[in-house]
This record gives structure tokens, C-alpha cells and sequence, in this order.
């Protein structure tokens, strides 16, 4: 009998899962047509149907990270410190599918640096994460919650500090449990809210 489309879009879903199942267990490093089949137990040649190079199967990976990191759940957000508090809580590895979803981000940095065009697609990606952040911290600072400083520069320094979290809890996970991620987090935040200038224009010249 003919495949349906119901049977081809199963088909598509059962691919992804495969694809990202290795990619939660081996990273990019370890994404291969071989691997995916052997997770699908089906043949690569069926799965060259769905890519016939290496670059389409890592565009669909990619693809896949990028729409399931946007579809999973989001604290509630709230206004000024406890917004910005949320969006980084969000990033960090504090549950099984966050821990799982931040491992393959990690890991597709390195064929992402090694392509011109996906990394300036990186480079927008954290780009945008801190322009949202940006606005948050400036709605933080019109609420008196932040001290004056330059918005731009605190959020710049909020990623780097979450993202280096994540890194250092992906490496050493039972030196960075959870609630420990949080407190450093907090630790931070709380060094952001008594300090007299984010900007750093107030420090005197040596």
C-alpha cells in the first residue's frame, strides 16, 4: 500500500527524535548518518532520503535545538530584577531537558565557529538574548531596582556569567547542582543591586 502523509510526517518525527536523542548523548561531535540510523535501527540509506549530505543533517539538527530551546516552558517573568532573574534561570542547566538542551548548544559551538555563516547567525542569536536582556536590566533601573549604569554593559556581563555557569556546570554537574547554580546566580545579582555604578565610569584612574 502507498505511505500516506500522516506516514511520512511520523516518519519525520520518529527521524528528529532519533537525531536528537544522539545529539543529547554525543554531541555534534558524534552526530553522524550512522549514528542516527543506528538510534532509528534503520538503514542510512534510507535516512539520506531525508539528508543527502552531512550539512543537511546538521542544518536539521541545528533547526531542531533552535525550535525545541524556543518551545520549552519559561518562568513566569514579572517586572524589572525578578524579569531579568527569570531569563537567566531559564538558561541554566536546572533541569534534565534544560541540562540536555545547554550540552547540545555547547557542543555546536565548535561547528558553528568553523562556518562563517552559522557563526554570524551565533553571533546574532546572543546578540538578540542581550538586547532582551538589556531592556530588561533599563526597566530594572527605571524602577529603582538597578543603579544607573549603561544597560548594554550589565547585560553583556549577565551573559557571560550565565553562560560560563552553564559551561562549569555541564564539565563538574555535582560540584554545580542546581540549587547551587542558583545561589551563585543570586550571589551576582545581588553584586548588581548594591553596587553604587554598573558602569564602571565612577572608578577613579590608577
Amino acid at each position: 500500500m502507498p505511505r500516506t502523509k500522516g506516514d511520512h510526517e511520523a516518519r519525520r518525527r520518529d527521524v528528529s527524535e532519533a537525531v536528537w536523542r544522539v545529539l543529547a548523548a554525543h554531541g555534534f561531535g558524534g552526530l553522524t548518518l550512522r549514528a542516527v540510523a543506528a538510534e532509528l535501527d534503520a538503514t542510512t540509506g534510507l535516512l539520506t532520503h531525508y539528508f543527502p549530505a552531512k550539512r543537511d543533517l546538521v542544518a536539521h539538527a541545528l533547526d531542531l535545538l533552535e525550535r525545541r530551546t524556543a518551545a520549552r516552558p519559561r518562568r513566569p517573568a514579572g517586572k524589572g530584577m525578578s524579569a531579568v532573574r527569570a531569563v537567566l534561570l531559564d538558561v541554566l542547566p536546572l533541569t534534565a531537558e534544560a541540562t540536555d538542551s545547554n550540552r547540545i548548544w555547547v557542543s555546536s559551538w565548535d561547528t558553528a565557529l568553523a562556518d562563517p555563516a552559522l557563526s554570524g547567525e551565533y553571533a546574532r542569536k546572543y546578540a538578540q538574548s542581550r538586547d532582551k536582556l538589556r531592556d530588561l536590566v533599563a526597566a530594572a533601573q527605571q524602577l529603582g531596582e538597578l543603579p544607573a549604569g549603561d544597560p548594554a554593559r550589565i547585560a553583556a556581563g549577565a551573559q557571560s556569567f550565565v553562560l560560563g555557569l552553564v559551561v562549569q556546570a555541564l564539565f563538574a554537574p555535582s560540584a554545580f547542582p542546581p540549587h547551587h547554580q542558583v545561589e551563585l546566580l543570586d550571589d551576582y545579582l545581588a553584586t548588581l543591586t548594591s553596587s553604587p555604578s554598573s558602569s564602571g565610569d565612577d572608578v577613579a584612574p590608577s
